[in-house]
């Protein structure tokens, strides 16, 4: 096996360049799947890249480095908006796995049931590539394509996840259904912002919903409906044929109109506790 542990970005894409390697970040996802596979080949720990980490914010824009952990989301100073992904990080496996993981790990596995892909998606959250040849910018939802599959081409890491500040006095919500609080599966999770005018009329909704589908899906003809509704009747106008477009499965955690059903219930919540903290 090889291993290497770059310390720059520059070496980490040099390296990644020249031949296929297993990206470690906080090995969260890595680690266990070796237990059935067996460790890759060749491991870059990317771990040591220190300027992989951290969040800061320009005029126009968050920029989520892609090693910050789930605790570092969790503890961070961030607007209301980004309460949904704050309450996500505290979902995720558990305090031990938020320590390690990382919001790049999260979006790379890909998984159906990622925790922080429905409230990055609601955040119309974009994906920073780089690679020897350039940086790259990818919306969230042309960046997770699938179960296990990405739009990450040989060369590339994801370097950060952006988020725009395309929000005003907006808040936001996130619920995840399991069948315990910590180191679980989803069988639903969504995530909701909304944001409002001076007479407490929406002006944005957003609203996605995670583990109902291949990938995180956003419920549009929801959010549209709720543009100019009072916010403390949003919760009221959460119906099922909104939700439609969700193509969820059936497995050992839930029948598929469980998880639909689901889906609906946590959406009202989600809108009507928006509503009481406006």
């Amino acid at each position: 096996m090889t291993y290497v542990l770059p310390k720059t970005l520059a070496e980490a894409l040099e390296i990644k360049a020249g031949q296929e390697m297993t990206v470690l970040a906080g090995g969260t996802d890595v680690f266990p799947a070796a237990t059935s596979l067996g460790m890759p080949d060749n491991i870059m720990d990317i771990s040591a890249i220190s300027d992989l980490r951290g969040i800061s914010d320009t005029d126009d824009q968050y920029r989520f480095g892609a090693l910050t952990t789930w605790s570092d989301i969790a503890n961070a100073d961030l607007p209301a908006q980004f309460d949904c992904l704050k309450q996500a990080a505290l979902e995720v496996g558990s305090i031990q796995i938020q320590n390690a993981g990382t919001i790049a790990g999260n979006l790379c596995n890909a998984s159906p049931a990622a925790d922080g892909v429905p409230p990055l998606l609601a955040l119309n959250a974009q994906v920073e590539l780089s690679s020897k040849d350039g940086v790259r910018v990818l919306p969230i939802q042309e960046f997770v394509l699938g179960n296990r599959r990405t739009a990450l081409q040989p060369g590339e890491l994801v370097s950060a996840v952006l988020v725009p500040k395309d929000l005003s006095g907006a808040v936001s919500h996130f619920i995840k259904l399991g069948s315990r609080k910590y180191l679980v599966i989803s069988i639903t999770m969504v995530a909701v912002i909304v944001e409002v005018d001076d007479q407490n009329k929406i002006t944005q909704a957003r609203i996605s919903v995670g583990a109902c589908s291949e990938v995180a899906m956003r419920i549009e003809a929801l959010e549209q409906a709720l543009i100019g509704c009072a916010a403390s009747d949003a919760a009221a106008s959460v119906k099922a044929d909104y939700f439609s477009c969700l193509s969820p499965i059936s497995d050992v955690r839930a029948k598929a109109d469980y998880r639909r059903n689901a889906a609906v219930e946590l959406v009202t919540r989600a809108l009507a506790k928006c509503a009481e903290t406006l």
